[in-house]
């Protein structure tokens, strides 16, 4: 699989909040398969990670603003998940429509924990299944989805994960998915 995802480029959405390992280890897992990444943000610079959304765990750089940024120019999007990072994102009007840009083309689009919030927002888990972390179901099921507790579910191409316990099939997962387009 090292090179799976030879020439494709991967966009990950996060903010500040961003749970580093959901982060981390889907970069690495697509940079592994060959693909290119970049961290798009609400804005420039740097974006603070955490760990159990408690510590302070390090920063990542931004590639790029939201604002500026163009599905067009990539062939899958990852959103990781943190609880105040999909929160954020999800108030942005440039990252819903970010995220709306890559459902509505049908490209793959991976979402781990609290990231399916951000799907939820822009309108796209209707009529679909997912799974996410216990406290955002509700509002996955408001939205019209249909939620289970599977480590790792894909729909329409739209793929979900719960938690950092279920890393290795999300990632495993994303890099087959993203390897379809």
């Amino acid at each position: 699989m090292a090179d799976a995802l030879h020439g494709k480029r991967v966009a990950i959405l996060a903010a500040d909040g961003v749970e580093r390992v959901e982060l981390q280890e889907p970069r690495k897992a697509v940079e592994d398969a060959g693909a290119r990444t970049e961290l798009i943000s609400l804005r420039t610079g740097r974006i603070q990670a955490m760990d159990a959304d408690i510590t302070p765990s390090g920063t990542f750089e931004v590639d790029r603003e939201v604002a500026y940024a163009d599905v067009d120019d990539y062939d899958a999007l990852i959103v990781p998940g943190g609880t105040a990072n999909p929160d954020r994102l999800r108030a942005a009007p440039a990252a819903v429509e970010f995220v709306r840009g890559f459902v509505d083309a049908g490209k793959p689009v991976a979402a781990i924990c609290h990231g399916p919030w951000i799907l939820v927002e822009a309108d796209a888990v209707r009529d679909r299944t997912l799974t996410s972390f216990p406290s955002i179901r509700t509002d996955i099921r408001n939205a019209g989805g249909t939620v289970v507790d599977e480590e790792v579910v894909t729909d329409h191409a739209i793929t979900t994960s719960r938690n950092p316990d279920d890393l290795p099939a999300f990632c495993a997962r994303i890099v087959t998915e993203f390897a379809r387009t």
